[in-house]
């Protein structure tokens, strides 16, 4: 009990957003860019991985349900576990939050179970930084609410509290400032084939109002932008997207898939929640005219959508929350997996009836576009109540699959034929 008092009490102290911490923060920044040591202490608080928490955490998984051959186990105690990021070649897993911190899990033993789990670069303050993203040469890019940085050799340097940071976009460049909100914050973000950098904005509104039109699409809040990996030749990407948190590349056609959330109060059963398939610049996908799908929204509704909306690839359950997703490249699951989608369904917040809390996986067709949506690992809603809240996936070196779940704090990994 004291240990876990005093963990908590660290954590909380360590997030105080005070004027001069931040202060501090941005001269560590500084320090650190040009590659100066700062005075943080070298001993980083770690997280405890063992315990009655994790029993609990086995005693939920137990009731989880996977295909045959399957099986599912506590890969990590990971507070506030939201997107992830895989190093290429050592394996170490950041993972992203949306309040202040980036946490680095080592599995340093290889036995597919993390040994240690601890803030990454705790010398400088986030905010919000949920999109953690690598390029194939190693580069770690973490776009929070309102700025992107970049760790350049992550995950070799990781192990203390200094390592070379820069800004790709300045504390409030990546949208106006006066346009932050404490709603649809979660950025995500994927460097493209194109070898560009990518990162959803989610507006900030259940329906933005009509005069936030120009302004939204300009800075494709709303939408996906785009631009080199050094923060330049920004543009918008796709736009008519609601709230995205997930996206990946298809690795086969280089087109990009995401998920949208859709419009909330239109009723239980209306609109679908939605994955998308973008094949080039410049498409817009239906927002705000609809909610979701084909559902018309009721403050545009007097409006006409621009012919050319893209409708979704897949309509999923209304409300189910669809959020973190990435195509299966590896050779670990059977034959059919490889090449598909695997993506998460949050669970709803409103909705008279709770759906989703699992991880849904998507086939797709010869010619790129999908084939059918079916639910792959489910069991964390029982009985209206959630024993779980899966938030994104990420693929293991190994070919595994982990699974992010903020509300119990927690990683799992899905492994076939173990």
């Amino acid at each position: 009990m004291l240990a876990s008092t005093m963990f908590a009490g660290a954590l909380l102290a360590g997030s105080a957003a005070t004027a001069p911490a931040l202060a501090q923060s941005t001269e560590n920044l500084n320090k650190l860019s040009n590659f100066q040591a700062t005075e943080t202490p070298l001993e980083m608080v770690t997280v405890p991985q063992g315990g009655p928490r994790a029993a609990a955490l086995n005693k939920t998984l137990a009731g989880i349900k996977l295909p045959d051959g399957f099986k599912i186990a506590l890969y990590a105690i990971v507070p506030d576990a939201r997107e992830m990021a895989v190093g290429p070649t050592t394996g170490v897993v950041f993972v992203g939050t949306r309040k202040t911190k980036v946490w680095a899990v080592t599995d340093r033993d290889k036995d597919r179970v993390a040994d240690e789990v601890k803030p990454f670069a705790p010398s400088i303050q986030m905010k919000l930084p949920h999109g953690v993203c690598f390029s194939k040469d190693g580069f770690l890019f973490v776009a929070e609410q309102n700025r992107v940085l970049l760790f350049p050799a992550a995950e070799f340097f990781y192990e203390g509290p200094d390592v070379a940071a820069f800004e790709v976009v300045k504390q409030g460049e990546l949208i106006p400032k006066e346009e932050e909100s404490y709603n649809h914050t979660a950025r995500v973000c994927r460097i493209g084939p194109d070898d560009k950098l990518y990162i959803t904005l989610g507006q900030p509104f259940n329906v933005f109002a009509p005069e936030k039109y120009d302004l939204y699409k300009k800075w494709g809040i709303g939408g996906i932008v785009q631009m080199d990996r050094d923060g330049k030749n920004r543009n918008v990407y796709s736009w008519g997207v609601r709230n995205s948190v997930g996206m990946d590349f298809n690795p086969k056609d280089k087109t990009l898939w995401f998920t949208d959330n859709q419009v909330d109060g239109m009723g239980d059963d209306i609109p679908p929640g939605e994955l998308n398939r973008a094949v080039k610049a410049g498409q817009t996908f239906g927002f705000p005219y609809y909610g979701g799908g084909s559902v018309r929204t009721a403050e545009y509704k007097d409006k006409t959508p621009p012919a050319d909306s893209v409708k979704p690839e897949v309509e999923m359950v209304a409300h189910a929350a669809d959020l973190g997703m990435t195509f299966y490249t590896g050779n670990q699951f059977p034959a059919k997996y490889k090449g598909g989608i695997f993506s998460v369904q949050h669970g709803s917040w409103n909705r008279t009836t709770p759906v989703g809390a699992r991880v849904m996986f998507t086939t797709l067709n010869e010619d790129g576009t999908a084939a059918k949506s079916e639910p792959f690992a489910e069991g964390w809603l029982k009985n209206g109540e959630y024993l779980g809240r899966p938030a994104s996936v990420a693929q293991l070196n190994d070919g595994s699959l982990l699974v992010a779940d903020d509300t119990s704090g927690a990683i799992y990994r899905i492994s076939y034929g173990e």
